[in-house]
């Protein structure tokens, strides 16, 4: 086997495991639903491309209709190469909208210098966001977090801010008014950065919070790609937990009633096993040959239909 067709193969393996990847949360968490349109925030780095080209491809073949529209916020910040979205939407034919807020300098002027400015600038980035998503009358606000800032968001939330808490793959806005979607969230980021790499995204660098010093959002980051290569299979076993939480044997008397515990009663998890035997969580392998009709949808309920995403469109008449 040449060199290039060797490399074919192993780019095409990536495309399909990442399309697993999307379908099987779109599925999953039945983040998709017949005539939905979805707002994608397009910042311009490798994430949120991934995710527009992965739901384009979706939208192609999926047995139900639902539009995309790519939305990208302008914040003013020196040097943004204003031209390079733009240009890429238009080449690829996708609805967007650029919607200009100078929130850079109101981050720089109501920070004092040194402060990080990830919190203040999240804030006010998730309500223009929230408002275009209003405006442009979409059911779903689609964000391109991955597998590994769900785990990142867990550590910085424990190390930091006391409590047990990750990024949600679909949740509600605080408002309730919108849907949040994050396809990604079963993705692995080592993966899209090949990806960025095999498409050639125009990728444009974020100098406003990526390189501040002593982030800590970058430090929790370092740790997990540290572990990842030290102890293989470490972080598909955390992502795994937060798929299996045990309240019962937690310690949040919200979550569980420890109070009314009796002599005698059955537990659903069991009772005093402190720590499980290993097993390796199977959805995370590359499963690159694993034919599309074969993937586990997760029973849903049965009030709820949900179609399967990876499907095909059904075929018409005479075709």
């Amino acid at each position: 086997m040449s060199k290039k067709t060797k490399q074919e193969l192993e780019n095409n393996k990536l495309s399909k495991r990442l399309r697993h990847a999307v379908g099987d949360a779109i599925n999953d968490f039945n983040m998709i639903e017949p005539g939905d349109k979805i707002m994608v925030c397009l910042s311009g780095g490798k994430d949120s491309y991934a995710l527009l080209d992965i739901l384009r491809q979706l939208q192609a073949s999926a047995p139900i209709d639902f539009e995309l529209v790519a939305v990208n916020l302008d914040q003013k910040q020196p040097g943004f190469p204003e031209e390079v979205l733009p240009t890429y939407l238009e080449s690829i034919g996708v609805p967007y909208k650029i919607v200009e807020e100078d929130t850079y300098s109101t981050v720089k002027r109501v920070l004092d210098e040194g402060k990080t400015t990830c919190s203040l600038c999240s804030r006010l980035r998730r309500g223009i966001l929230y408002r275009t998503a209003k405006e442009l009358g979409c059911t779903k606000i689609a964000l391109g977090h991955h597998r590994d800032d769900i785990l990142a968001t867990m550590f910085l939330n424990m190390f930091y801010g006391g409590k047990l808490k990750a990024m949600p793959p679909k949740l509600v806005s605080d408002n309730g008014e919108h849907i949040v979607i994050r396809p990604l969230a079963y993705v692995k980021e080592k993966d899209l950065i090949k990806y960025a790499e095999l498409k050639q995204f125009p990728i444009i660098p974020c100098n406003l919070c990526g390189s501040q010093p002593n982030l800590q959002r970058q430090v929790i980051g370092d740790m997990l790609r540290d572990w990842d290569k030290r102890f293989p299979g470490r972080i598909e076993s955390m992502f795994s937990a937060l798929q299996n939480v045990v309240p019962s044997h937690l310690a949040d008397t919200e979550l569980f009633d420890f109070a009314g515990l009796e002599r005698g009663q059955s537990l659903k998890h069991g009772g005093d096993l402190a720590f499980d035997s290993e097993k390796m969580p199977e959805r995370f392998s590359d499963g690159s040959e694993e034919d599309e009709s074969e993937i586990k949808i997760a029973p849903q309920k049965a009030e709820r239909k949900v179609i399967n995403i990876l499907a095909n469109k059904p075929k018409t008449c005479g075709a």
